[in-house]
């Protein structure tokens, strides 16, 4: 096995049990007994148990990055908040969900200077730039603050999500973001 699979590997089973247990519940040493690796080769591929959190949160951050931009409707922001509402409904809704891997860390590293919580923000702040390019687009007077009213309505279906409906996530993340357009 390549070195780059057995990473690969070692950040699924870490993504996993990250999701279902907690970053902080979740050993390293759990993590290879479910890959079935030593602990050297572990620590080949991260120094420490912060490296490999940093690694997952990277590798999630990279896969929301994508989707988002495939969600992209160039011209039209409005049909842009629809397929990101639509998506973020289903995806927080969907079986064995447990919330934003990012809200997650978030909370179970408060440290602004962990450098768990350095990869958060710079999601976050990747993400809400994307919705002030958004608001822009739209003509917003203040695309700042409608980004951050954006951020917050992201963030509320994350988190309540897995609690309800996706369609009636959807539908209401979807409302919520053409309300924040309709009020300019």
């Amino acid at each position: 096995m390549t070195a780059t699979a057995t990473r690969e590997r070692i950040l699924d089973a870490a993504t996993a049990r990250f999701a279902t247990q907690g970053i902080r519940a979740t050993s390293a040493d759990r993590v290879i007994d479910d890959v079935g690796v030593t602990k050297v080769t572990f620590y080949r591929h991260f120094r420490s148990k912060s490296d490999l959190v940093v690694a997952y949160l990277e590798r999630q951050a990279e896969g929301e990055s994508g989707w988002m931009r495939s969600e992209r409707r160039e011209g039209d922001p409005r049909a842009t908040l629809h397929a990101l509402a639509t998506g973020i409904g289903a995806a927080s809704c969907s079986p064995g969900f447990r919330g934003c891997p990012f809200i997650n860390a978030a909370a179970e590293f408060p440290d602004a200077e962990d450098p768990v919580r350095a990869v958060v923000t710079g999601h976050r702040e990747w993400m809400r730039a994307q919705f002030a390019e958004l608001a822009a687009e739209a003509g917003l007077a203040d695309p700042a603050a409608a980004a951050t009213r954006l951020m917050l309505l992201r963030d509320g279906a994350m988190v309540n999500g897995y609690l309800a409906d996706p369609a009636t996530i959807a539908d209401a993340l979807d409302a919520a973001f053409g309300a924040v357009l309709d009020a300019g």
